[in-house]
């Protein structure tokens, strides 16, 4: 591998993929930084547990790559939000990513017009999004104000929406690619589908050249993140980063739940009660919480003095 500082280590990469990795790396010739996402369990986890229809699996898993890239290089402590909100027949998506490492994701979509785009072959993301808004968020917590920024979803897909988002925020060329994908693996009772996922963000000077990535290279279990960089810069000489892990984790639990029934009116609390108690269900990992109102209104009484 050419490295003209000798004083950066030269090695050969690694030939062993690293699934839940983001893997930073720059190439100091070309004044150039990137980062490279390989997502297996955790893409996995996420849309097995929603149970949603492929396209709308795709759509989403491509997102929360995007969610982590982006959000995993602000190096701030809170959360990173993805949010679209559009008149297509995935009319959400929401990713909420907490640094340093972990994500959550969840999606709606009107099941009725999603089966007429899949029958009338317009099934392709941007169709599925159609057209409105994509908001990403930045949250450091109670005590500092968010940053938002809006990029307008016009019938194209989140690639084009992120080169979107780059070009009005930021003033080094950047480009995205994301890709996702079903595995079939053998396993008791037949083989079964895993989801994976991958991307790379590329940022450089107008002079960089451009790099032109496969979709297989970023999901192929084979080829590591540390060997796909290399692949692309290696005449130039690349250097890789620590990677950072990512994991699937959400953030409710059952004090929270409890916390948002207070929040509500006895009589919303009232309305809610179904067979004789109150049932949540998290939108993004499926938990569901099952209170009887009893122990809410009690809770929700003043502390005795």
């Amino acid at each position: 591998m050419n490295n003209p500082d000798l004083s950066i280590p030269v090695r050969q990469p690694a030939a062993t993929s690293l699934d839940d990795t983001i893997l930073p790396f720059a190439v100091k010739a070309l004044d150039l930084r990137g980062r490279i996402v390989r997502l297996g369990a955790v893409v996995d986890t996420i849309l097995t547990g929603h149970d949603y229809p492929i396209p709308v699996a795709k759509l989403l898993g491509e997102a929360i790559v995007l969610t982590v890239m982006l959000g995993s290089a602000l190096k701030i402590d809170g959360r990173f939000i993805l949010q679209t909100q559009s008149d297509g027949p995935v009319r959400m998506l929401v990713v909420d990513f907490t640094a340093p490492h972990n994500v959550r994701a969840c999606a709606r979509f009107d099941a009725a017009r999603l089966a007429a785009a899949i029958a009338g072959g317009k099934a392709a993301p941007g169709q599925l999004l159609g057209r409105g808004h994509l908001a990403m968020t930045i949250d450091q917590g109670p005590d500092m104000s968010r940053y938002q920024g809006l990029v307008p979803l016009e019938g194209g897909d989140l690639e084009q929406a992120a080169h979107e988002y780059f070009t009005r925020s930021e003033q080094i060329p950047t480009r995205v690619r994301l890709a996702v994908a079903e595995e079939f693996r053998a396993g008791e009772g037949g083989p079964r589908r895993h989801w994976r996922a991958g991307g790379i963000l590329l940022q450089f000077l107008p002079s960089s050249p451009d790099a032109t990535v496969d979709d297989i290279e970023l999901l192929d279990p084979e080829l590591s993140s540390e060997r796909l960089a290399y692949r692309l810069f290696h005449e130039r000489g690349v250097r890789v980063f620590r990677a950072t892990p990512v994991a699937a984790q959400c953030s409710c639990s059952r004090h929270g739940v409890e916390n948002m029934l207070l929040s509500f009116s006895p009589q919303d609390r009232a309305d809610m009660v179904e067979d004789g108690r109150i049932t949540v269900t998290c939108e993004f990992c499926s938990s569901t919480y099952v209170f009887a109102p009893s122990e809410i209104a009690a809770a929700s009484m003043p502390a005795s003095q």
